[in-house]
């Protein structure tokens, strides 16, 4: 199976890495406690009605920290591929690891093996015609998903934010990185810092499921399932897809399932954390209740002007004690959320409405100690390169710090309401 378990990948020249392999376990974590023992039937129910999918056993999984770990097992996936590739991204750049990407995928194909290339029309703008011809003359089906149109204008403001590596509907990688140099070593500075998970198993079967919808949304037609050829399980692992249409908004009603849900931790990292008001009252009530809540977002944004406006909104979360920390290093660009050491998500979901309410998403639910274990000791490692924004120095911050926070959520009011609904 591609790609290497989190304790043994630290990432070149990060001391974070070998900080989170040394971090004892966590006494809620153990495979016998926390969320899915404790509630039982109730708790999957709750969470089968709210993902509205099914909960797939028998899978194995392995955490990929940024795109040093992640890109050579997305390459293996395709390459390892025999009779059909996804590969769905909303940044598919033309540069040194897109064109990476462009000859794996043209390769798979001219070996006879389907290849199904689905990129968003807002997210590659600066991508241009001949890297997709290139790819199709290949013999990859490739669309856009909903490029401008006059017949439907307001299409636009639904994109497809998923980003999903499958081969033979039985080897995926889900997460939060696009295909581009700056999640590589290979830009301007350090690659982003994210986080993605490759999965193997039954949950392939649903994930290819969920690719054929936004296929065929985005005008493709109808792609047939893929029964996996392999019927053996590699894992033990219970794992769902979260996904969706925007409407459905799954990936936001379970977030607030796990804030009313959880009993000792709530740690969740997130890349653009503009939190719609009712989301941020359940991480505050769950604090208030002697949860552990904390929250790590990016110091420095490609957006700055969201991180701005979630500082706005900072002040109810402190003072109902949930704990927010700022990454110091590269763009953070991860979305995970794990509680009480059991229970994980890890996708392509963001903390804000455009991404809960207007985007077509890509999550994976893991109910695993040790997976959501390791998830949490990257968690601790990645604060220990973060500063904690404090309660009491908070009110402190400059009068033109205030001035910006206020003037950015001013600006993000109307789209933050219409998302929001």
């Amino acid at each position: 199976m591609p790609g290497t378990p989190l304790h043994e990948s630290p990432r070149r020249g990060d001391p974070a890495g070998a900080a989170a392999r040394s971090l004892p376990m966590p006494r809620h974590g153990s495979a016998s406690g926390g969320l899915r023992p404790r509630l039982g039937a109730l708790f999957q129910r709750a969470l089968r009605r709210t993902a509205e999918a099914p909960l797939t056993f028998g899978n194995a999984a392995t955490l990929l920290v940024d795109g040093t770990a992640a890109f050579p097992a997305m390459l293996e996936t395709i390459a390892g591929a025999r009779r059909r590739v996804i590969f769905e991204n909303y940044i598919i750049r033309d540069d040194d690891v897109g064109r990476r990407f462009a000859r794996a995928l043209a390769e798979r194909a001219r070996a006879g093996v389907e290849v199904f290339v689905l990129y968003d029309w807002l997210g590659c703008m600066r991508t241009g015609h001949a890297f997709w011809d290139e790819l199709r003359r290949a013999g990859c089906h490739v669309r856009c998903f909903a490029p401008p149109s006059l017949r439907h204008p307001f299409r636009v403001l639904r994109r497809d934010h998923r980003k999903l590596v499958l081969a033979d509907a039985r080897v995926a990688i889900v997460g939060g990185l696009c295909i581009g140099n700056e999640w590589d070593d290979l830009g301007n500075g350090p690659p982003w810092r994210d986080t993605a998970v490759l999965l193997e198993g039954p949950i392939g079967h649903e994930l290819d499921r969920s690719f054929a919808r936004v296929w065929k949304r985005a005008g493709g037609g109808v792609i047939p399932p893929l029964q996996p050829a392999e019927r053996g399980t590699p894992g033990t692992i219970p794992a769902r897809v979260v996904d969706g249409p925007p409407a459905a908004a799954r990936a936001y009603r379970l977030y607030q399932l796990i804030a009313a849900l959880a009993e000792h931790s709530i740690y969740i990292t997130g890349a653009y954390p503009l939190a719609p008001a009712p989301l941020r009252r359940a991480l505050a009530s769950a604090a208030r209740a002697g949860v552990d809540v904390r929250l790590l977002a990016p110091g420095r944004s490609d957006i700055p002007i969201v991180n701005q406006a979630a500082r706005a909104r900072y002040g109810s979360l402190l003072r109902a004690g949930v704990r927010i920390y700022e990454w110091n290093g590269p763009m953070l660009h991860a979305k995970t959320v794990v509680a009480d050491g059991t229970w994980a998500l890890v996708g392509s979901s963001n903390l804000n409405p455009f991404s809960l309410f207007g985007c077509h998403e890509l999550d994976v639910e893991i109910q695993d100690g040790a997976i959501a274990q390791q998830l949490e000791r990257q968690f601790l490692a990645d604060l220990e390169n973060a500063t904690e924004i404090t309660l009491d120095a908070w009110p402190r911050r400059s009068r033109a710090q205030r001035f910006r926070e206020r003037l950015a959520a001013a600006l993000l009011w109307f789209p933050h309401r219409l998302y929001s609904g």
